[in-house]
């Protein structure tokens, strides 16, 4: 993420995605974790494409391979927050996709943290980029900013 990070609201995002914390996921000094937050981007998204049934993780050619990622920390979580993942698709490239996440506690309106990752989609069995395919690629314009 180039620039300066702005904090997000929710009408910034196109789907969520329920995450609860956990006792685990706080720390020493009683919030979650930073690495945690990293957990939650990859099962919001992934969560999404599942469910949605553009992604396929047992069975399907094509797999996502995260290349980049990076997060802005706003306010801290800790356990027992409940938390909403805003998810939004910033760009699609020929076998690209970056996605951005908002982490939301507590339905407030502006994000804890705003993050993204970048898949390079694969075929499965080479680990060479292969195009979005057309029904992928129809779900990730639906979840553009």
């Amino acid at each position: 993420m180039s620039g300066t990070i702005e904090r997000t609201r929710r009408s910034d995002y196109r789907r969520f995605q329920a995450i609860s914390t956990r006792w685990m996921d706080n720390d020493v000094y009683g919030h979650v974790n930073n690495v945690v937050y990293y957990s939650w981007f990859d099962t919001a998204v992934n969560r999404l494409l599942v469910v949605n049934g553009v992604l396929d993780i047992h069975h399907g050619k094509t797999i996502g391979l995260v290349v980049e990622t990076g997060c802005r920390y706003f306010a801290p979580t800790a356990f027992p927050d409940e938390i909403q993942a805003g998810v939004r698709v910033a760009h699609v490239g020929t076998s690209s996709v970056r996605y951005e996440i908002g982490l939301f506690k507590n339905n407030e309106d502006e994000a804890s943290a705003v993050g993204h990752f970048v898949h390079v989609y694969v075929d499965r069995d080479s680990k060479r980029p292969v195009p979005v395919d057309d029904r992928m690629r129809g779900f990730l314009d639906s979840l553009k900013a």
